[in-house]
């Protein structure tokens, strides 16, 4: 194998699909890059057998080929190479000699035929979906995913295409948050899937443009085609709880206040939250709202919020990382607060003409 790459070309490609490269792995193949030089192009792909990404840049090809690299080391070669014209050619013993101006790097790769091959998706559910609009779901759901590897069906974005709608939907069983969408599909495609979150991070990644995303969902695959990259990833095995017997019903209160007022609010007022609690408490009254925190071994602040509410008197507490998590990531002027009690789930939404979203947030107990 022998081609002609620019250094920027080759770098770009590398950092596409380096992200899910383990350098602790059991299995070197799964350490190393498959370079594959054909039909004008360098294709790229890594994976760690749950999620792999492949990609494309134009090449000058002398003489097709593949091999494997090690990825981490290919890509630091590449970054500080001299010149901004690459050569790569490829041994029978799967040794490459780079060379770029007067530098010269040989490395010992392995047999493209040990690396694993990426899933068919041939009978696969099929969904077109605007960049945009999946960037924007999943800035607004991720932070919800758990952590918690006790639950691992909820370590991942729940994903469901029913009625003509897109829905996203992320918990950690304290906080839910959901975006829904209008979206055209048939209706022989309704499924349901759980997207993992390493895979819901290179989707972040790679999202940034406005084309359009190929969507394809297997019973226990998907795959993402953004541009030249293919995002492939095996779903969450599971059953996704009952989000929507958390929403609550009929909040007593509605309270319309400035998103980017009240984010710097909490964001001062958390200054001062105890390590301990890491609470802070929102007393509605008419006309305002006080956001306050009291810490017995930090101290103690609070700032009012004026707002047109001329309900009943509320104070409910809140992790102030928990609710400013939706505020940084919508982009509407205001938000809308449902509350119905001190001790029942808050809830965020966002002016119905900005498009579907909701987020529910546990309240903490708090004395006084």
């Amino acid at each position: 194998m022998k081609f002609n790459i620019s250094k920027e070309r080759f770098l770009d490609g590398l950092q596409k699909v380096q992200h899910v490269v383990s350098t602790r792995t059991t299995l070197p193949i799964l350490s190393n890059v498959l370079l594959e030089a054909r039909d004008g192009q360098l294709h790229m792909t890594t994976t760690d057998l749950d999620v792999g990404i492949t990609g494309a840049v134009s090449a000058s090809v002398d003489k097709e080929g593949a091999t494997t690299l090690p990825a981490k080391r290919l890509v630091s070669i590449v970054r500080e190479l001299p010149a901004s014209e690459v050569t790569v050619s490829v041994d029978s013993k799967n040794v490459a000699k780079i060379t770029s101006g007067p530098a010269t790097f040989n490395i010992i790769g392995l047999s493209a035929e040990e690396f694993p091959e990426l899933p068919d998706f041939a009978e696969a559910k099929e969904f077109e979906i605007g960049e945009k609009l999946l960037r924007d779901g999943l800035r607004k759901t991720s932070y919800s995913i758990s952590t918690d590897e006790t639950r691992y069906v909820l370590n991942g974005i729940f994903a469901s295409f029913k009625e003509g709608k897109m829905t996203f939907v992320a918990t950690d069983g304290r906080r839910l948050a959901m975006m829904d969408a209008d979206l055209e599909f048939p209706e022989a495609s309704e499924t349901d899937a759980i997207i993992p979150s390493k895979a819901i991070q290179e989707l972040q990644r790679l999202a940034v443009g406005d084309g359009k995303v190929e969507v394809k969902l297997s019973a226990s695959q998907a795959s993402f085609s953004i541009g030249d990259t293919l995002v492939v990833s095996k779903l969450i095995e599971g059953n996704y709880p009952n989000y929507r017997q958390v929403i609550p019903a009929d909040p007593e209160e509605r309270i319309e206040v400035d998103r980017e007022h009240l984010l710097n609010t909490v964001r001062r007022i958390s200054l001062l939250a105890s390590d301990k609690t890491n609470s802070i408490k929102l007393a509605f009254r008419p006309g305002e709202i006080e956001v306050s925190v009291d810490s017995p071994d930090v101290g103690a602040a609070n700032e009012k919020i004026d707002v047109a509410y001329d309900g009943a008197e509320m104070q409910i507490a809140f992790n102030p990382d928990f609710l400013m998590a939706p505020l940084r990531n919508l982009d509407s002027e205001t938000i809308i607060f449902n509350l119905i009690d001190e001790m029942s789930p808050g809830v965020i939404r966002v002016p119905s003409d900005t498009g579907g979203f909701l987020y529910v947030l546990m309240p903490m107990r708090v004395s006084g």
